[in-house]
């Protein structure tokens, strides 16, 4: 069933404009949002991917697109499920956008210049992000990055995205890099096969990220740690896993805690769970 436009009314205050998408469907298994996944739009023109977001023949979708200055527009009710996700996965849930809402941040991307984003419009989705959580909840690791969601595929919002800015207000998990400067510690490049690398997966996998533990450096957790660079260490991103990039994924692990209580998203203990940054001798 698509809603019409008759029947769709904006869910939040800061909605400047609704332009209703008919791109979207039931909820799985009566999911709740308990995700909010940060976008960029990719094309040159912002008014054409706000059109391409709407249109039936591009089977894509987001519940919001943020312009570049700050004007809010809704494409499709929280309470239905967009596909903005893809193929994607988060703390082991494959159907990302049955939990979730997801966000456009109108910017051309890594392909077209990939320019800053303009304060404006990070104060807008703050907005927007603030007043989602008064109607759903949702913890601060499960604020991700579509690169976080689907690494192999997929670079946005990328590094110039202010998660630091989010965080000041209540939004998202996030701590301070660890300098790229490090010294101590291994680093682990593409083809390299060690114990190491496994408990490094492992930090990685219990953050949220789809891998797979297999101690070897493959392809996957090369995608994988450039993906966590964007999001937490972006002064570099190159897929090496350097000692600055260990040690602040144990960092955040260390941080996130406190905050999941002892158990994951997905209801599985954490305690005990391996920190990255055993790995990092002397690196702080």
């Amino acid at each position: 069933m698509v809603l019409l436009v008759s029947d769709f009314r904006p869910d939040s205050c800061v909605v400047a404009e609704v332009k209703a998408s008919p791109n979207h469907g039931e909820r799985k298994g009566d999911a709740k949002p308990d995700m909010v996944v940060l976008h960029y739009t990719g094309m040159r023109d912002s008014k054409l991917a706000l059109e391409h977001l709407c249109s039936p023949l591009s089977e894509v979708s987001a519940h919001y697109v943020v312009m570049e200055d700050g004007h809010i527009v809704q494409c499709v009710p929280e309470s239905r499920r967009a596909w903005h996700a893809g193929a994607s996965s988060w703390a082991g849930e494959t159907d990302v956008n049955s939990r979730s809402i997801g966000i456009e941040i109108a910017n051309p991307g890594h392909d077209y210049g990939y320019p800053d984003f303009p304060r404006r419009q990070i104060a807008a989705t703050i907005a927007l992000c603030r007043s989602i959580f008064t109607r759903h909840r949702i913890p601060a690791d499960r604020v991700v990055a579509h690169s976080d969601i689907a690494p192999s595929r997929k670079k946005d919002p990328g590094e110039k995205f202010p998660w630091r800015l989010l965080h000041d207000s209540g939004i998202g998990l996030w701590v301070k890099p660890i300098p790229v400067t490090a010294a101590g510690g291994r680093i682990f490049v593409l083809g390299d096969a060690d114990p190491e690398v496994q408990t490094l997966q492992t930090s990685l996998r219990h953050l949220g990220y789809g891998i797979e533990t297999t101690g070897s450096y493959d392809s996957e957790t090369m995608a994988v740690v450039a993906a966590f660079q964007r999001h937490h260490r972006p002064a570099k991103v190159d897929g090496i896993a350097d000692v600055s990039t260990v040690a602040t994924l144990g960092a955040l692990l260390t941080a996130r805690e406190p905050r999941v209580n002892g158990a994951s998203p997905s209801g599985t203990s954490t305690k005990g769970a391996p920190i990255a940054a055993t790995l990092v001798k002397g690196a702080a």
